[in-house]
């Protein structure tokens, strides 16, 4: 199984539509397995490293995903939707994983944070890069059921039947799931800018309390 999950498609994946890619596979085209895993490894990757929280154990259910869809290629119904069905297979790999090791995804979270550079940086970078933490970092705590959907639809760009599919829900169940874990996903955004300020250097009114132990007798 490769390692890398980065690069460009190949010009014959390119050309190939996901409704032959996913003939060819039905037929064990020993290419096909190549082009699908050309166009789509990238997007499953990142798919798996969000929605668990820790790159080592995305990269394992990475790999679990890539074995099943070579096991089961031959099963595919020719109205499979290769788009949804690929993502299914790595949400179930997923689920399955949680619910045998019971991931902490609080820990995972924190054992996953990138130490805080030494080095000065450029005016508006820290506030970019804190930007960027501020939303990974309210992401990883919506609950489970909505973390996916936004990685699905927002993030992934999958269509809403897509999204539906993946999850065993209907199209407008989707909707609408997408849309609460939207705006909770702004409300936690919201609380964390307010709170940005607080934890800069400590305010002025500071030194009011220091002054006052300091001409106590």
């Amino acid at each position: 199984m490769r390692a890398r999950y980065g690069g460009v498609e190949s010009e014959r994946a390119v050309q190939t539509s996901d409704a032959e890619l996913a003939a060819r596979l039905r037929r064990r085209d020993p290419r096909a397995f190549d082009d699908v895993y050309g166009r789509y490894a990238p997007r499953l990757f990142r798919f798996l490293v969000r929605l668990a929280g820790r790159r080592d154990v995305a990269d394992d259910l990475f790999q679990d995903t890539w074995l099943a869809v070579a096991r089961h290629a031959d099963r595919l119904a020719e109205d499979t939707d290769l788009c949804a069905w690929l993502f299914t297979i790595a949400r179930n790999r997923y689920r399955s994983h949680r619910r045998s090791a019971l991931i902490d995804l609080a820990r995972a979270a924190l054992f996953s944070r990138e130490p805080a550079r030494p080095a000065p940086e450029p005016e508006g970078a820290a506030d970019a890069r804190a930007d960027v933490a501020a939303l990974e970092a309210a992401l990883r705590e919506l609950p489970a059921v909505h973390r996916e959907v936004l990685l699905l639809g927002a993030v992934e760009g999958l269509e809403a039947a897509q999204v539906a599919g993946v999850l065993g829900i209907r199209e407008d169940a989707a909707r609408k799931r997408l849309s609460r874990a939207r705006a909770e996903l702004a409300a936690r955004l919201e609380k964390r800018n307010a709170e940005r300020p607080r934890q800069g250097p400590a305010p002025p009114i500071t030194a009011a309390p220091r002054g006052a132990r300091g001409g106590s007798r």
